[in-house]
């Protein structure tokens, strides 16, 4: 994908386990080390023993530095979580599992209203120590489980205050591990099985503990699951769904299932549609490695072209795009790729990528293999244009970010310097993913949004943002 911003990251990674018989924290390093595509900022673990919750918090890869710290924790229940921020600042006060009041919370997503909330939190007396979405919730629903003594009760009322897209694994000191999404299903969460119960962002959390794979927590549900037991409880109606595509475009792993979908399948369906759509006979196909390979490879299905690799990957220079700083991924992106000249010298070149979102990279990439003797170059995504921000936990914040939301194809074709540009459609999307259109969020290709707080937020800031760089959810507006 475009590595590009501050722009399209990812907010984390979830991983939480419960078994009656081993000690858990290798199961919960595994998890995260399949999770960590997610998110490179921080990586955290607690675990309960003897009714204490202890946890791990470091900065940095789950591998090199989190590792080395596992020796300290111990227990059968735990949870896990590698951070990449949208809602708060890079610091390590601001990194996952957060405790607190007898629990311990890990998140993936974004809350839309969060500025809203955190300030009528403070106004009620409140003390916040962090500027993160993940301490807001925490504490709410352990203040509404203090009123209430009850999950459910807990989640419908801090539902009713917060809106956005989140799923949450919490460790409670009663030896309890609760997983729950919110009523959309904006952000994944599956469940698995196999001497032990386990929730994950992504499957392949489950596989790398031979686990099963046996389904994915239902949006606007809680799952409260125990050494001995799982209870499922629904804490509000599932009126709609609105499942991020851009999970099956970018951020998950290719061997994920999602919703009950391959994330193989899906992009594979999207080369093969970009193929159906458009008449471009290059010499050859090369994919942006790695998210784009399986499109590529359903693009050659189609049409008889071959892929080729390329670019080459520096597989010491990790996702650019999940970077916190610019700085950092515009220079990871010049150590990161490297044009094979006996793949592109003297040919035809189509580049496939999953999305655009600034252009920047595009260009590069375009330059680095024309550079490398291209007789020409053309460029297609497996996404379709992004127009408009998301409140979600995808962090594309900005309109500045969009280059889609500024210019029409053929402007961007001329600013990224491609012989042509092709961009996958709307139609084609849906039926990659195969999900029904009305159970998928779309809203950064179309602007309209699932929740009423993110749309007003797009329409009272709108004529702002398309010159500012204030991240949208950091606005604030009347409820």
């Amino acid at each position: 994908m475009e590595t590009c911003k501050r722009g399209k990251k990812d907010s984390c990674g979830v991983f939480g386990i419960c078994n009656s018989k081993h000690d858990v924290v290798g199961n919960i390093y595994y998890g995260l080390m399949s999770l960590q595509h997610r998110g490179q900022e921080s990586s955290g673990i607690s675990t309960l023993k003897n009714g204490k919750i202890s946890s791990r918090k470091v900065w940095g890869l789950v591998s090199q530095n989190l590792k080395p710290k596992l020796w300290r924790l111990s227990g059968h229940i735990g949870i896990g979580h590698v951070r990449y921020s949208t809602t708060g600042t890079s610091t390590l006060a601001n990194a996952q599992p957060m405790t607190y009041n007898g629990f311990s919370l890990a998140h993936n997503g974004n809350l839309s209203n969060y500025m809203h909330v955190r300030r009528k939190m403070e106004n009620q007396g409140f003390k916040l120590k962090a500027n993160s979405d993940a301490e807001v919730m925490l504490r709410l629903f352990s203040s509404y489980w203090e009123k209430y003594g009850d999950y459910v009760e807990a989640f419908r009322e801090m539902s009713g205050q917060i809106e956005g897209g989140y799923s949450l694994v919490i460790l409670t000191k009663n030896r309890e591990l609760i997983a729950a999404r919110d009523p959309l299903g904006l952000r994944p969460l599956c469940q698995g099985e196999g001497g032990s119960t386990a929730f994950a962002s992504e499957s392949v959390a489950l596989d790398s503990n031979n686990m099963k794979l046996v389904g994915d927590v239902k949006p606007g549900t809680i799952v409260v699951a125990t050494e001995n037991s799982c209870d499922e409880r629904r804490y509000l109606p599932c009126r709609r769904k609105a499942h991020c595509m851009f999970e099956y475009v970018y951020f998950s792993r290719v061997d994920s299932v999602l919703e009950g979908r391959s994330v193989y399948d899906v992009r594979f369906n999207l080369g093969v549609n970009l193929a159906k759509t458009y008449d471009i006979k290059p010499d050859v196909v090369v994919p942006v490695p790695d998210t784009s390979r399986t499109a590529a490879e359903g693009y050659s299905s189609q049409t008889g072209v071959s892929v080729a690799e390329g670019l080459i990957k520096n597989r010491y220079v990790h996702r650019t795009f999940i970077m916190p700083q610019q700085r950092d991924r515009e220079s990871a992106m010049k150590l990161k790729l490297n044009p094979l000249k006996s793949v592109v010298t003297g040919r035809e070149v189509l580049v496939i990528d999953d999305s655009i979102v600034r252009g920047t990279t595009s260009k590069a990439i375009i330059h680095m293999i024309r550079r490398a003797g291209a007789k020409k170059v053309h460029m297609m995504s497996t996404c379709p244009p992004i127009i408009s921000p998301c409140f979600y936990g995808i962090d594309i914040a900005t309109y500045n970010e969009l280059i889609a939301a500024r210019m029409d194809v053929e402007n961007i074709k001329r600013k990224i310097e491609a012989d042509s540009l092709s961009y996958q459609t709307h139609e084609g999307l849906v039926e990659a993913i195969g999900l029904p259109k009305e159970d998928l969020c779309l809203a950064c290709l179309r602007g309209e949004y699932p929740t009423p707080y993110a749309q007003r937020i797009l329409d009272a800031v709108k004529e702002k943002a398309q010159t500012g760089s204030v991240r949208l959810w950091e606005a604030e507006i009347s409820a």
